[in-house]
Parts: structure tokens; sequence; C-alpha cells
């Protein structure tokens, strides 16, 4: 979809930027519209990576930096175990 919204020789604004822009973007609004399991937020990806930013506070009071590989590492192994829907036990 080609739209011209001003048809003189001067820079479009701000305001006609954003229509153009939005105008551009409507068929992909509407195929979101279409598939009604999609949410306009990220809470699900955010949920997932919690685990990872609270044990990556927690490696910074490991006492020495062997100590924070080490937690990383574990804790690594152990969500990824997780994440995937495997035992932790059998990889530790």
């Amino acid at each position: 979809m080609n739209l011209t919204i001003c048809s003189m020789d001067m820079p479009p604004s701000s305001m006609e930027r954003a229509l153009a822009y939005g105008l551009h973007q409507w068929p992909y609004v509407l195929n979101y519209l279409k598939c009604p399991y999609l949410t306009p937020d990220n809470n699900v990806a955010e949920n997932v990576i919690r685990p990872f930013v609270v044990g990556r506070k927690n490696w910074l009071f490991s006492g020495s930096p062997r100590g924070a590989a080490a937690s990383a590492l574990f804790y690594s192994l152990i969500e990824s175990t997780k994440a995937n829907g495997l035992e932790s036990q059998d990889y530790l």
C-alpha cells in the first residue's frame, strides 16, 4: 500500500509519519487479531526468565569468582532441565 498523506514538497510531520506507519502495519494488526491465543504482552517470557535473574543476583554473594561460576553452572543446568521438562536429578 503506497500512501501519500501530504502532497506538498514539505517534509512530513511526526503525525504524518506516525499515520503512514500505522497504515503500513494494518495488515499485520489484522493477522494478529485473527489469532486469539496471542497476547499483547510478554508476561510468559518474563516469567520464564525470572529464575535466571534471581540466580544472577545470588551469584554476586558467592564469596569468590570460582564460587559464582559454580553456582551459575548448577543453577543454569537445573533451570534448563526444568524449562525442557527433564529431570534435574538425572543431570546432576
